[in-house]
């Protein structure tokens, strides 16, 4: 049962991003940044306008994360954030169809207002890691995904954000991650600058 809700989670958010592809590179977004001969990072800076403040709250407050997790038409009916070195939050989004995509982020090292940096992985419903292949996915998505997010204050009560997601083995992940973040930030900036 879980892993056929877990499918049709997965399949629903990439029929939500397809009509968002085209939007992309509207953005600064960068989607596929070779690493190495093996792996593909994501790297999308987009600039609000919020003071850095706001937007790390953004990050970290459990009502402001349900108002931004998850693409456009997703809701995010849980946020449990516990952003403290080696600790882990809980995040949920879910579909139009109602089915939930759960994922933890664990945090490797946290600098207020600067830098959040975390593994996220693919969780079931009570926080526990699932292996994505386990769940029939494409043996290319990888368990773990280490997240890197900046924050850099700017004039004028701005902020530049910089989310990077490193070691993706194939280009195309980078791509659906890359049409779900900006869609996900794009949430955000209505949050953040009260639109």
């Amino acid at each position: 049962m879980l892993r056929r809700t877990f499918v049709k989670a997965v399949a629903a958010f990439g029929v939500a991003l397809a009509g968002s592809m085209r939007g992309i590179m509207d953005t600064d977004a960068k989607p596929v940044t070779p690493t190495s001969a093996n792996t593909h990072d994501m790297v999308i800076t987009r600039q609000f306008d919020a003071p850095v403040e706001r937007v790390w709250q953004a990050w970290i407050d459990a009502e402001d994360v349900k108002r931004w997790w998850g693409p456009k038409a997703f809701t995010a009916p849980v946020a449990e954030m516990d952003v403290c070195d080696g600790e882990t939050s809980f995040v949920c989004m879910r579909s139009p169809e109602g089915q939930d995509l759960c994922n933890t982020w664990t945090y490797q090292k946290v600098v207020p207002h600067e830098l959040l940096e975390f593994i996220q992985r693919f969780a079931d419903e009570d926080g526990n890691a699932i292996d994505p292949v386990g769940l029939g996915l494409p043996p290319e998505i990888p368990a773990e995904v280490r997240h890197v997010v900046t924050f850099n204050e700017l004039a004028n009560d701005r902020t530049e954000l910089t989310v990077t997601e490193y070691g993706y083995p194939v280009a195309w992940i980078v791509e659906v991650s890359a049409a779900g973040m900006n869609e996900c930030l794009d949430k955000m900036e209505s949050l953040v600058s009260g639109t």
